[in-house]
Formats: C-alpha cells, structure tokens, sequence
C-alpha cells in the first residue's frame, strides 16, 4: 500500500468539499497524448521505472498516492508525487527523456472525494460540482481541475478512492465566513 501525501484539512463546504493545506512536495511527471480514461495507464510505466531505479543513481523510491492526471486539450499530464522531503533538487534525473521532475509551492487546494470505476463522465460531473461549490462560496480557483487516482486497477470500482481537485485563492477571506 502507498503512503498517502501529507495534508492537512482547513475546512469542510457542503457537499463534501474540503479544504486542504498541501505543503511543498516533488512531482515526477509525463505527458501523455490519449483519451481520458487511457492516460493513467499509458504514463504508468515510465513512471514506475523512475521509481524502481531508472533514473541517474539507481534509486528506488516508495510509490506515493494519488496518481495526479491533469487534463490538457489533447493530451495529460500524469504524475507521482516524490516521498516527502525529497526535493527536486535532490530527486535523482531521470533517464527516460518523457519524465520531468518539479517542485510545488505549498498551497491550498479543494478536494471531492468519489469513489468507482475510472470514468471521464464521472470523473468530469464530480468537477463540476466541485467548482460549483466554490462558487457559491466565492472561492476563486488557480488553474484547473485536476484528479487524484488512489488505488490500483484491481481494487472494484465502487471501493475506489478518487478526487477532484482544484487550488484555490483568497482562502482567508472565505473560510472566515464560517463552514456549511
């Protein structure tokens, strides 16, 4: 089982939305030109290699959870989050030109838990009810949705773990406007 990436909750909306504290963390990541639903599964394996040892020192690392998959246009960018403390400066290179490693400044990010099968249209309503949260909170967002994917593919969909996430600006202002 994977560690989870350390957060820490600031405050829970309606219908589930939570607000996290994410402090500094290191992304490894590819970008991948398929559908939705096959993206995760094609930048899986360049991703597990840099972790079992194919990158500049032959170093292993553990597998974090969530998979991160941002959507672009016409393509996604898949990530695994790097074990805490490790820095993108101390992350050993990768080997495979695909991969890219960068660090995230600490930030505070809404999440939406949902759980089943790995499905766009699910994964795109859960989104959609997620910013619609925010808004009606007046929660300005940063950039756009991105998933978080916890378990692996033989876990059943219903005991699946997946969120919807989105960072998101004047916090301050909104949380001291009390919780739902």
């Amino acid at each position: 089982m994977a560690t989870a990436q350390p957060y820490e909750p600031l405050k829970t909306l309606s219908e589930g939305v939570e607000i996290r504290h994410y402090p500094r963390h290191t992304l490894i990541s590819v970008e991948v030109e398929t559908d939705f639903e096959s993206a995760g599964n094609q930048a899986f394996r360049p991703l597990v290699s840099y972790i079992s040892g194919a990158n500049s020192r032959g170093d292993r690392l553990a597998m974090t959870s969530p998979v991160v998959q941002a959507p672009h246009e016409s393509s996604h960018t898949v990530s695994f989050v790097l074990p805490e403390g490790v820095s993108a400066e101390e992350a050993p290179l990768p080997v495979e030109g695909s991969i890219t490693v960068h660090e995230v400044a600490p930030r505070e990010v809404a999440a939406l838990r949902f759980s089943g099968s790995w499905k766009q249209q699910r994964a795109h309503d859960k989104a959609a009810l997620l910013l619609r949260v925010l808004e009606e909170r007046n929660i300005h967002t940063v950039g756009e949705v991105f998933y978080g994917r916890f378990d692996p593919p033989s876990v059943p969909g219903f005991l699946r773990h997946n969120e919807a996430l989105i960072e998101v600006a004047n916090l301050h202002s909104a949380l001291e406007r009390g919780g739902d």
